[in-house]
């Protein structure tokens, strides 16, 4: 018989959210939340930069739509603190973001489960680098058999 061990899916540390659907921004936060991250809301660049300036840029890091109304997630990346650590989401395909992405800039494409969402945020304020199960949605969204939501 065997068993399958668990994955933690708490956590540790402040995330820095930027998503202009609202009520998708309060659905992250309350899940990110639930699992034991704190969050701080922004619904576009312009405000996730007045909260990290609120902060003095302590942040963990920064969980950005890509496209959002003022300045979107790419423009923000640009302007933020160049050590910080951001994971874009979104519902577009990632190939339309061509050209405004690096190659292996962490994305985790819409919709996702929370697992994959907090998966993605523990690894990335860890370690840096995107786990397996989110590479692997990346992969299947890419191969068309993922599903596309707003933004």
């Amino acid at each position: 018989m065997t068993t399958k061990l668990a994955v933690d899916l708490t956590g540790r540390g402040t995330i820095l959210l930027a998503e202009d659907d609202e009520s998708l921004r309060l659905l992250i936060a309350r899940g990110l939340r639930s699992r034991g991250f704190d969050v701080i809301e922004a619904s576009n660049g312009l405000e996730a930069l007045e909260a990290l300036a609120r902060t003095n840029g302590e942040v963990d890091l920064v969980v950005s739509d890509v496209v959002m109304p003022e300045m979107d997630g790419p423009t923000l990346l640009r302007t933020m603190r160049p050590d910080l650590k951001i994971l874009f989401i979104s519902g577009y395909a990632e190939d339309a973001f061509e050209g405004s992405l690096a190659e292996n800039q962490p994305f985790l494409p819409k919709p996702f489960t929370l697992g994959q969402l907090v998966t993605a945020v523990k690894r990335l304020c860890q370690h840096g680098a995107l786990p397996a199960a989110c590479r692997a949605a990346r992969a299947a969204f890419q191969s068309g058999s993922g599903k596309m939501s707003s933004g």
